[in-house]
């Protein structure tokens, strides 16, 4: 579904910034710092339900709370000591518990706080802001009453999510369609999709709707990009990083929480690059910093050139002027060499390499049966992964006894093959339409062998393993040269004729859909580890950091993506790279953001019978 969005809210649009800083701005200045009514203004309290804390936390710091005259942060559910002579700043969802706590802490002749500042999250219904000024003693103490319309977690510059976790079980299992939870999650989802147009202050754009079913196969094959690889193979609780340093009398180590964010420029750089060139990049960093620097030079000749992730933090400790620095390779060094042990240990070159064949048609079931039988020690999981892609590309067979005779030849547990068979409730192959009078999730046609894909002409890479890319790109890139299929996404608004994009002969020129699919074979034996310095085609962090810091020259209106059903890291990988390729302002967003065990556990909660998290075998 693709609609052409024009926002009546024309009031100023976002001066610049990133998406993740324009959210930042409006949580710090519009609502916290708009209750300081002059400097002498007192410290207040910060009072938030558990949506509006991860909404808050997905953009500010604490010390950016702080700065804007706040003392305490406090839990709405949570009983509270009575700070009579401070104000308090509610920031919560507009829902009857949230108002009802609400109305009992602030009425009466002893309220908990003097004077409360209300920012709803999302629109009020009319008769809750009636229910507040029925009782006088609540009004009198009301500085202001909001509506902030900010109900999203900004996951990056580009990127947020709806948190709707569950998304897959309310809205693909079978018979899902039309019930209360359908309904509430289709809702909630539109809801907090519209906050994110207040807060961006939306000007024309244009705005695409999918769902999981587009493709199937990247939630689940191995990227091999830095960030994804962190997230996928490293046990990583969201962005944060465990990292083992030296403790204070160096005659151990200690745990040290980290988070792989953009205020990080090393993660920035290369997030979204190989990570085999992210390997390179950062001893490049090293040799640089020591050749530099003489007393790095001295240590490094004591310990006879050794530059290991121990001697990097000892460094640390004998140069504390480069702390920060040196700290920062120091952590990426030691993610770097955790992977690559985990690439090496589960074989993971010869499974993304089965991986990527499968899914540019160069193998299929034979390969799969003779690399089951010749690879006895690939792990469980991995050969699950193998199978869900085989499923999506070939739904039929893998319900067919070949199926099960190659999960049997796997070794699949029980669960393993529920995850296995919900393939197919997210891979619809014809038009579904509602009859129950629900919103349809079957946005287009399918079709046949819809994980299969085409080489993209012009992007071959000298990296093993850098074929794959997510159909999504695809759609973004035929999006911003208006050539979606308007059969297959149905336009809800049909685009001004003031804006065309790229002229149509020029698209019909330069569309992969008019080149001729070309094998990667013989081009696929040459891969190396290793990318030219001086290539510049979008993936690299090169590329990224060259276009992000320059004012570029915008050809066409901002795009939103929005999937339902959960995105990917190499989704967002593609937003990335796209941004710099089209100099278009792309956002994408979901109602989560999965790495492949996450995701795979999400379809073994499809299974009608009922499993909780302690029956799975991740």
């Amino acid at each position: 579904m693709s609609t052409d969005s024009d926002s009546s809210s024309r009031g100023g649009g976002p001066a610049g910034g990133s998406f993740r800083e324009i959210t930042r701005d409006r949580l710090l200045n519009e609502m916290l710092r708009s209750t300081r009514q002059n400097k002498g203004s007192t410290w207040k309290v910060l009072i938030m339900d558990k949506l509006t804390v991860k909404i808050m936390s997905s953009s500010c710091k604490m010390g950016d709370i702080t700065d804007q005259g706040v003392s305490l942060v406090e839990d709405l559910y949570k009983r509270r000591q009575p700070l009579p002579s401070m104000d308090a700043i509610y920031f919560m969802q507009p829902t009857k518990q949230n108002i009802d706590i609400f109305m009992s802490n602030m009425s009466g002749k002893r309220p908990l706080y003097k004077k409360a500042y209300i920012f709803f999250s999302s629109p009020i219904q009319k008769e809750w802001v009636a229910h507040i000024r029925k009782d006088s003693s609540v009004l009198a103490r009301v500085g202001a009453l909001s509506e902030m319309n900010l109900e999203y977690f900004a996951i990056d510059s580009q990127g947020f999510v709806t948190d709707h976790d569950k998304a897959l079980e309310e809205l693909f299992t079978e018979n899902a369609e039309g019930s209360m939870n359908y309904n509430s999650c289709i809702n909630t989802m539109a809801t907090r999709i519209a906050t994110v147009f207040a807060s961006m202050k939306t000007e024309t754009c244009e705005l695409l709707i999918v769902d999981r079913s587009i493709d199937q196969i990247a939630p689940v094959i191995h990227e091999w990009t830095y960030d994804a690889m962190c997230h996928d193979l490293l046990s990583m609780d969201g962005n944060k990083y465990v990292q083992e340093v030296p403790n204070t009398s160096g005659s151990g180590t200690e745990k040290k929480e980290v988070l792989l964010e953009d205020h990080d420029p090393i993660w920035f750089e290369l997030r979204d690059v190989h990570v085999a060139d992210a390997n390179l990049r950062l001893h490049e960093k090293m040799r640089d910093f020591i050749s530099k620097n003489k007393a790095a030079q001295l240590h490094q000749a004591r310990t006879n050139g050794e530059l290991s992730t121990k001697e990097l933090q000892k460094m640390v400790q004998a140069l504390p002027q480069y702390t920060d620095q040196i700290d920062k390779l120091s952590l990426h060094v030691e993610i770097a060499e955790k992977l690559f042990d985990i690439i090496k240990e589960e074989h993971l070159k010869d499974v993304g390499q089965l991986e990527q064949d499968l899914v540019f048609g160069d193998a299929g079931s034979k390969e799969v049966i003779d690399f089951f039988r010749t690879h006895q020690d690939i792990s469980r999981e991995n050969k699950l992964r193998l199978l869900m892609i085989y499923a999506a590309i070939n739904p039929e067979k893998i319900q067919s006894e070949k199926g099960a005779k190659l999960m049997q030849l796997a070794g699949l547990s029980a669960d393993d093959m529920i995850a296995v068979n919900n393939m197919r409730c997210i891979c619809a192959h014809e038009t579904k339409k509602s009859s129950k009078g629900g919103f349809p999730l079957k946005f287009e046609i399918r079709k046949k062998k819809r994980g299969i894909r085409k080489e993209r002409i012009g992007e071959e890479s000298t990296w093993t393993l850098s074929r794959f890319y997510p159909i999504l790109e695809d759609l973004i890139e035929k999006l911003s040269k208006g050539e979606l299929p308007k059969d297959e996404y149905h336009c809800m608004s049909d685009p001004s004729s003031s804006f065309r994009g790229i002229s149509s002969s020029m698209s019909a020129r330069t569309s992969p859909a008019h080149q001729p699919a070309q094998s990667m074979r013989s081009r696929r034996t040459g891969g190396t580890w290793a990318r030219p310095r001086n290539s510049d085609d979008g993936y690299s962090s090169d590329s990224v950091l060259k276009h992000a810091s320059s004012d570029m020259r915008k050809l066409g209106r901002r795009l939103f993506i929005f999937v339902v059903g959960g995105a990917t890291r190499s989704e967002l990988r593609a937003v990335h790279k796209l941004s710099s390729k089209l100099k278009r302002e792309i956002i994408l967003g979901s109602s989560s953001l999965d790495d492949p065990p996450k995701f795979i556990t999400k379809l073994k909660m499809m299974s009608n019978e009922e499993l909780s998290l302690d029956d799975l075998q991740i």
